[in-house]
């Protein structure tokens, strides 16, 4: 349950379900989520059905009223994250329910590390409310009643939410507030970004030992359930060391932004007549080492960029009688970057307009073609790219 800055990335995609929207903020659900309360709706059914006597339809009905409850309960910790975030003029572009809990997705990062801190640590505060909450209402109903037992686990389990959550590991919200105070102290997010990152495999790691010690000891409920639950106990710690090392990642990329200069990225633009064979145009194009290959008109007014993808599709024993115009796209179909943007927002513009290959603009001139592999190789200069 972490929020989470802008659409990361290689980060998390999962396809989720529109469910509605809670004080503006559009809620999804993901298919892990949906599994997992079916998990829950079986096996905390049985576990009361066999405890108070019920028939397996009413077990199943209790199970499905506690997973309506722990939905409710995940919901609001993420409502905290989000009216902590607006409430710091962070935009809040949605709230996604998954296996792991949630995650808030925020348009950009916080401003400084006391808001970093106080967003992170708002979710696991709501949780921790709504478990002295349901305390209070535990204590107040006769004792083996079926509301009694309600309130006692979403007790239990709002408490474990927002101690687990507190962990100093991300992508937890603890792993945030880390981040947030080793950025206070050493005045740099990325290494308060790589530091959480690693603390966060470690807490993968621990929580791993932690559910084959459960298997080991027979501390899982519903004996018959066990493999699978198992399988869904273990998909935490996986997801915790895959969220740990995209913010390794990303801590790591973000560190090279400042080596990002458009005039220097730009390949020169190598440019044929309209009409010239495509054979032709990528023979002569080959003699300029890399340059984009562009298209002009009768005028000599660059028109259009070949897409070297549509190109090389193209048989080649085809290509002397295939115009270069059929596989070039006009400069209106393609983004375009002004040659002034630098660093993080040469970035947001990427992600904000996702392509292969931009114009380079300064005015109404093209300086050249940036390449999206170009981008990511100055990035990831370690990282094999793929073809």
């Amino acid at each position: 349950m972490e929020e989470q800055p802008r659409p990361r990335p290689a980060g998390r995609t999962h396809r989720a379900l529109t469910v509605g929207r809670v004080l503006g903020v559009p809620v999804r659900l993901t298919a892990s989520m949906l599994l997992l309360a079916v998990v829950v709706t079986v096996t905390y059914g049985e576990l009361v059905r066999r405890q108070l006597e019920l028939s397996q339809l009413a077990g199943y009905l209790v199970g499905l009223g506690f997973v309506a409850l722990l939905l409710g309960s995940v919901l609001l910790h993420e409502l905290g994250h989000a009216l902590a975030a607006r409430r710091y003029g962070i935009g809040v572009r949605g709230i996604t329910l998954e296996l792991l809990g949630g995650y808030t997705e925020m348009d950009r990062d916080a401003p400084s590390p006391r808001v970093d801190l106080v967003v992170s640590l708002a979710g696991p505060a709501v949780s921790l409310a709504v478990g002295v909450a349901a305390v209070a209402v535990a204590l107040a109903l006769p004792d083996g009643t079926l509301a009694n037992r309600f309130a006692v686990q979403l007790a239990a389990s709002n408490v474990l939410v927002a101690f687990f959550n507190a962990l100093p590991g991300l992508p937890l919200d603890g792993g945030r507030a880390l981040r947030a105070a080793v950025w206070a102290l050493a005045r740099d997010p990325h290494l308060g970004t790589e530091v959480a990152g690693w603390s966060g495999r470690v807490v993968a790691v621990a929580t791993a030992a932690l559910v084959v010690a459960l298997v080991w000891t027979g501390g899982l409920p519903t004996p018959g359930l066990a493999p699978l639950l198992l399988v869904l106990l273990l998909l935490v710690p996986l997801t915790l060391w895959q969220g740990a090392g995209q913010a390794i990642r990303a801590a790591r990329i973000s560190r090279r932004f400042p080596l990002i200069d458009l005039a220097r990225l730009a390949r020169p633009v190598f440019r044929v007549p309209t009409g010239t064979p495509l054979a032709e145009a990528q023979r002569r194009g080959a003699a300029a080492h890399g340059a984009a290959l562009g298209v002009t008109d009768s005028t000599g007014r660059l028109v259009a960029l070949v897409d070297g993808a549509a190109a090389e599709a193209v048989p080649v024993e085809r290509r002397p009688w295939v115009a270069v115009d059929t596989v070039a796209r006009g400069l209106a179909a393609v983004p375009s970057l002004s040659v002034g943007l630098a660093g993080e927002q040469v970035v947001r513009a990427v992600q904000t307009h996702p392509g292969a290959q931009y114009l380079v603009t300064s005015g109404e001139d093209v300086v050249g073609v940036l390449h999206l592999a170009d981008l990511a190789q100055l990035l990831e200069p370690d990282r094999k790219m793929t073809p």
